[in-house]
Formats: C-alpha cells, sequence, structure tokens
C-alpha cells in the first residue's frame, strides 16, 4: 500500500497545473540543498580544528551550545518545513488502514532535507573526533543520541505546528536564556551539555533521546489517527462571526472593496497573517549585514540586497501568492461584472503600503549611518517602482491554490512561509544589487543610490502601462488558473 501512495504522489506532481512551475522550483532547490549540503561538509570537518585554534576544547565547546542549534533548529523547521499533507478524503471510503495511511503520511516528515542535512555536519565532525582519538563506539553512541534528538525536533515541529502558542513560548523561554547567559546573569549550558557529553562518556544516556524520539512518534501517529476522521479533523469548525465596515474604504469604489478584502483576510487568518509576522521579522535580517559580524555580508552589493529584503518582506511573502490567496473563491470571482484592473491595482496598493510601513519601522538603523538608511528607502523605492510589478506579473503563472481552512486540519499544509516563497523572490534581488554595485565601483556610493532608486522611479511612472500588460496577462491565463485552483492536490 506504501508503494501506491508513492505512486500517487509521483501522478499528482507530474499532473498538477503548475507542473512546469513546480519542476523550475525543484531543480532550484536542489541546487539549494547541495550548496548547504557542501557548507555543512565543510564547516563539520574544519570546526574542531577552528575552536581548537580559539584555545577551547573543541568536543565540549560543541556540547555546550547544542541547545541553541537544536533550538535554531526548531525555528527554521517551523517557518520553512512543510508539515505533512495527504489529501486523505478519497482514501477514507476505500479499505485501506487507517494505519498504514498516517505512517506514510509521518513517514514523509521523517525523509524531509531538514533532517538530512545535519547529517552532512555531525558525520564528518563524528569522523574528525575518531582521528583525533575519541573513542570510536562512545562517538557512536553521541552519534545516535544526537541524531535521534534532530528527529525528534521534526516530530516536535509537527506538533507545533498545530499548537502555535506552543511555539512561541517556547522560543521566549529559550531566547531568555541566551540572553541571560549573554549578559552573564545565567548560563542553562551549566545544566545542559553534562547530558550531551554524557551521551559520549557513559554507555546508557543515548538511550534517552531515542525513548524520546519514539514517545514523539507515538504522539504524533495517535494525533494523526484521531483526526482522520470525516467528523472530527476534515470538519470545518464554525466559530462566531464577526463583522468589520472598514466604511472609510468605500471613498475608493470598488478598489475599496477589494481592499476590504484584504484586509479582513490579513487579520482573520492564520496563515495570510504569519506573513505580516515574518514582514516585521525581515526588518531585523539587516542587522546581519549592517553590524559587520559576517564577513561575507560586508560589501555594497549585500547591501543593497539587505536594503531591499528588509522593506520588501511584506511584498515578497504576501505578493508571491497572488491571486492564490483568493483561489477559494476565484471562480465566482471572474463570473462578476468587476475590472480586473482594479483588482489588480488593490494588491499593488497593499503591497506599497507594507512596503512604506516597513520602511519606517527600519528607522533604527539610522543608528548605523544616514548612508545605511538610505539603501533601505531606495531598496523600498525600487520595491515599489519595480519588485512589485514583477511579482504581480510572476503570480499570473504561480498556479497554486491557497486552503486558507488547512491550518484547521490535521492532514493540512499550515506554513504561511516557506523555502519556495524565497526562491521565486531571488530574481528580484539581484537587479538593484547589480545596479548599486555598478554605481558604487564606476562612480561613487552615491551614484549607485541613484540608479537603484532611478529604476524605481521609473518602474512608478509607467506603472499604468505596466498595469495594462498584467491585466492583459492576467485575463489570458484567467481559465488555466481556474483550472488549476480546481485540483485539491
Amino acid at each position: 500500500m506504501i508503494k501506491h501512495f508513492i505512486s500517487l504522489e509521483w501522478k499528482s506532481f507530474l499532473r498538477s497545473a503548475s507542473f512546469g512551475t513546480n519542476l523550475a522550483l525543484k531543480i532550484f532547490m536542489t541546487l539549494g540543498a547541495l550548496y548547504f549540503a557542501a557548507m555543512f561538509v565543510g564547516l563539520g570537518i574544519a570546526v574542531y580544528f577552528l575552536i581548537e585554534d580559539a584555545g577551547l576544547k573543541p568536543f565540549e565547546t560543541v556540547n555546550k551550545f547544542l541547545i541553541y542549534y537544536f533550538t535554531a533548529d526548531l525555528v527554521i523547521r517551523y517557518f520553512l518545513q512543510t508539515t505533512p499533507v495527504l489529501n486523505i478524503k478519497p482514501l477514507t471510503i476505500l479499505n485501506i488502514k487507517k494505519n498504514t495511511i498516517v505512517n506514510f503520511v509521518i513517514g514523509k516528515s521523517a525523509l524531509s532535507f531538514f533532517n538530512f542535512l545535519h547529517a552532512f555536519f555531525f558525520i564528518p565532525f563524528s569522523i574528525v573526533l575518531v582521528k583525533e582519538g575519541f573513542n570510536p563506539m562512545q562517538v557512536v553512541f553521541w552519534h545516535i543520541g544526537v541524531f535521534s534528538i534532530i528527529y525528534s525536533m521534526n516530530f516536535i515541529n509537527v506538533l507545533v505546528n498545530k499548537k502555535d502558542s506552543i511555539f512561541y513560548v517556547v522560543l521566549t523561554i529559550v531566547g531568555g536564556f541566551g540572553l541571560a547567559q549573554y549578559y552573564g546573569w545565567f548560563d542553562v549550558t551549566v545544566y545542559t551539555s553534562p547530558f550531551f557529553q554524557g551521551m559520549y562518556d557513559t554507555s546508557y544516556l543515548f538511550l534517552f533521546p531515542i525513548a524520546a524520539l519514539v514517545l514523539l512518534y507515538y504522539f504524533n501517529f495517535k494525533f494523526f489517527k484521531n483526526n482522520l476522521t470525516l467528523d472530527t479533523g476534515l470538519a470545518v469548525k464554525s466559530k462566531e462571526a464577526t463583522t468589520e465596515n472598514l466604511t472609510f474604504l468605500d471613498q475608493f469604489g470598488t478598489l475599496g472593496t477589494f481592499l476590504k478584502n484584504d484586509i479582513k483576510l490579513l487579520k482573520r487568518n492564520k496563515r495570510s497573517r504569519t506573513t505580516v509576522i515574518m514582514s516585521v521579522v525581515f526588518i531585523f535580517y539587516g542587522l546581519l549585514f549592517f553590524t559587520n559580524s559576517i564577513e561575507a555580508y560586508n560589501n555594497p552589493a549585500m547591501h543593497v540586497f539587505a536594503g531591499i529584503f528588509v522593506s520588501g518582506g511584506f511584498l515578497f511573502t504576501f505578493g508571491q501568492f497572488v491571486p492564490s490567496w483568493d483561489s477559494a473563491y476565484y471562480q465566482l470571482m471572474m463570473s462578476q461584472n468587476i475590472p480586473y484592473r482594479e483588482y489588480i491595482k488593490s494588491k499593488w496598493w497593499l503591497m506599497v503600503i507594507g512596503t512604506v510601513v516597513s520602511t519606517i519601522l527600519a528607522s533604527f538603523y539610522l543608528y548605523f549611518g544616514w548612508h545605511i538608511y538610505l539603501l533601505i528607502v531606495v531598496g523600498a523605492i525600487f520595491n515599489i517602482g519595480v519588485n512589485s510589478h514583477l511579482v504581480m506579473l510572476g503570480g499570473a503563472f504561480v498556479k497554486t491554490p491557497i486552503d486558507l481552512s488547512s491550518s484547521k486540519q490535521a492532514f493540512g499544509n499550515k506554513q504561511a512561509f516557506n523555502m519556495k516563497t524565497m526562491l521565486i523572490s531571488l530574481p528580484k534581488l539581484l537587479l538593484p544589487m547589480a545596479l548599486y554595485a555598478a554605481g558604487y565601483y564606476i562612480f561613487s556610493p552615491e551614484v549607485g543610490l541613484l540608479f537603484v532608486a532611478g529604476a524605481g522611479v521609473l518602474g512608478f511612472a509607467f506603472r499604468n502601462k505596466v498595469f495594462t500588460m498584467i491585466e492583459k496577462i492576467y485575463k489570458t491565463e484567467k481559465y488555466a488558473t481556474i483550472s488549476a485552483y480546481k485540483q485539491t492536490n
């Protein structure tokens, strides 16, 4: 039966209306995976000697900070790892055991690249430990314990994705421990590192992570199995309805009506609301670039990359899924006498508002100097004038429906932000980097800023012509989009 499930998943991928897009994304994701795998292998080999050169004990130091390593892994999984997804409604009427369906879905999450990636670090590191004279058998015990914890993080992520409050509580506690250790108030590693070290020093402590892994698998199994029914896990739960008039938008006519729908979407739905949270998180992404904490980021091209990203978080996370946000009622909307141009303009204005708000919130970067903040401002101008149009244009060809009710289902994909969004965004970052670098190296930093801002101003000036072109493309792709949105896989 598992073989049949795999066959169905493969056919679903090949026969999808968005097969071309999915294939291109898979290729980009594979290249990205190979890059990160190579980086982890290099780090796994070099970290022992880098720590040793710093005058510290390598193995003890790694064990000391494993608690933060696993926490960072859980955070990354929460935002990027796709939770198990399977269209199970047709399967519930067939003679297929529930245990088989549940085991297959949970097994899909166990095969995630987020689990295998760690092997590219810990296997080389373990080999180095053996070569440096550590007991091979004890290293194997330690290695088994570490990977049991990694897979435990995988199953914790699946459960936490169903209860976000738990994730934020855990993140707050561990983040508080990190700050307390940084300022010397309290060192949580004093209590955690003996356990990780004990997985090597003893012949039994590694069994505790294994036991935790088995329990977490059992809890996941029970959770999904209990929700594998049409009248519980797959039923749509009703809540008390609330209304918001937002009458101040009525003065904008049809445009205001669309804006009201989008604002309500952002406020009421978890999937879309998370895009707002992520856009706020992206504002602080620039700290990695402007504090000179990472040498590779300390160059002009990467600085404007940060400026684009800081101001365009909402544009990239929300805009990439236009018009997919409306996929549930897209057929109804297309059957109405609605000017398509007004629909496009409403999405564009929402992204413009999000970009302006992000730029204002990022004003604390003035601490690093006017030039740094100007990088963010010209990045915002470029996002408004160029990237907003590119995002809208790309939306016509990304025909991936979004089930806004999936966050209520045990087998739904409730990730609001994922790696695909990031990969689609990359081309929109390369052009401003090239413009700024050309102006910076040929003339001066100020000219580089003018190049980027000038491109944004030109895009804004010709926005009506761009809207006309985008409208034409959306109308051409309308029936293909409707057909894609009818698919349930």
